[in-house]
């Protein structure tokens, strides 16, 4: 089960590692099948070792011809956690965006007393699997107009056509 691990205790356990391993669906994310896979948590001393690997099927819309099709979504995704001494993360509005950010500071972190959310980094990690291109087929025509949309043109596109007209040839 996905439950939250609290990073102490990880420190007191056999090679301060702990492999969850899950089956069920995550409350976020529209699946027709349950999320099935696998985190390991490991504790570093300054940091958090995390590795995952997961898979389900979502259904999408295909950007061509906006038709639904089922795909299959899956991550293997590797990520180190800093540990910190509970400092608060700086609020994003006072963040000083007309200067040069430390890109050492823009890692992800946790306080040293505080939970590892399992499910919350499955969730992230296939969300950032999800395809940007939904595409139901690599040879997707896209959407069919009507055999009457050319024996019958919209009057309203009468004025581009005349402008279309006007164009050179390239």
């Amino acid at each position: 089960m996905l439950e939250p691990i609290h990073i102490p205790r990880l420190q007191r356990l056999r090679e301060q590692t702990e492999t969850l391993e899950f089956n069920e669906p995550l409350a976020d994310l529209e699946t027709l099948t349950p999320v099935k896979g696998q985190v390991r948590v490991s504790h570093k001393g300054n940091y958090l070792d995390v590795a995952g690997q997961a898979e389900t099927i979502v259904t999408l819309s295909c950007h061509r011809c906006l038709q639904q099709f089922n795909h299959r979504l899956q991550m293997t995704a590797t990520e180190m956690i800093w540990l910190t001494d509970g400092e608060a993360p700086p609020d994003v509005n006072d963040l000083p965006f007309d200067e040069d950010l430390d890109v050492d500071a823009m890692v992800e972190s946790l306080p040293k007393d505080g939970n590892f959310d399992a499910a919350g980094w499955v969730y992230e990690q296939l969300c950032l699997a999800m395809p940007q291109r939904q595409l139901c087929d690599a040879n997707c025509a896209g959407i069919e107009l009507p055999q009457t949309a050319s024996q019958n043109p919209d009057r309203r596109w009468a004025g581009l056509e005349v402008l279309r007209a006007q164009l050179p040839d390239t």
